[in-house]
């Protein structure tokens, strides 16, 4: 396959007959450039910058040739990564937002994940603040505690033998952890996200940080 040069100066190069353009499909991928790690997701955000999903790179691409999404930010840290087929070369950058704004429809309560969690409670013990590596349920599933969010606290795996199928009454431990469900747009994406690009962050809100 012929490797092209990435040009710094353009983030996207609109194809010469855009009558041409259609869903992408025919398009190739090619990796330019000296790679530390190659992109495999793109968050794509609302016409208001809501974040909405984090996309494969073909699907990202697409939006792009069909002129439904510009791009918004591009990581110099990852290898730079081209899609291009006859008359049309795209230059993936790490964020794209949509051109027009999508409703959203209602949506509840955050689905509980255990990317979720970890996020929320930052990756820290809710007991002893260590590093968390399981989900413990403060009142145990055995004595009628429910799988919520407020029931719900990460845990090293010391602590959660330690602490087994007891009350946190009957061994004298407090939370460090605020037990309340995660609120905000962004968090729709971040309970069915397992690894963020770190320059996501600055779009999706104090939660993500």
């Amino acid at each position: 396959m012929k490797r092209i040069s990435p040009a710094r100066g353009h983030r996207q190069l609109m194809p010469t007959d855009v009558r041409n353009r259609g869903s992408g499909a025919d398009l190739d991928v090619t990796h330019v450039g000296s790679a530390l790690r190659v992109r495999s997701r793109v968050l794509l955000l609302n016409a208001t910058f809501e974040p909405l999903a984090a996309l494969p790179v073909r699907r990202a691409v697409t939006l792009l040739v069909c002129d439904k999404a510009d791009p918004v930010h591009e990581d110099p840290d990852t290898e730079l990564t081209a899609f291009h087929s006859v008359g049309t070369t795209v230059f993936i950058p790490s964020v794209i937002r949509l051109r027009h704004f999508v409703r959203v429809p209602y949506r509840g309560r955050v689905p509980l994940t255990r990317a979720a969690l970890m996020l929320r409670d930052r990756g820290r013990c809710g007991y002893c603040g260590d590093r968390a590596e399981t989900i413990d349920h403060v009142i145990p599933r055995s004595r009628g505690g429910t799988h919520a969010w407020e029931n719900c606290v990460a845990s090293c795996a010391p602590c959660n033998h330690r602490k087994a199928d007891r009350l946190l009454s009957e061994i004298g431990w407090t939370l460090h952890t605020p037990l309340v469900p995660p609120t905000g747009p962004h968090w729709r994406l971040l309970s069915a996200t397992t690894e963020l690009e770190p320059d996501w962050l600055r779009y999706l809100g104090e939660g993500a940080a």
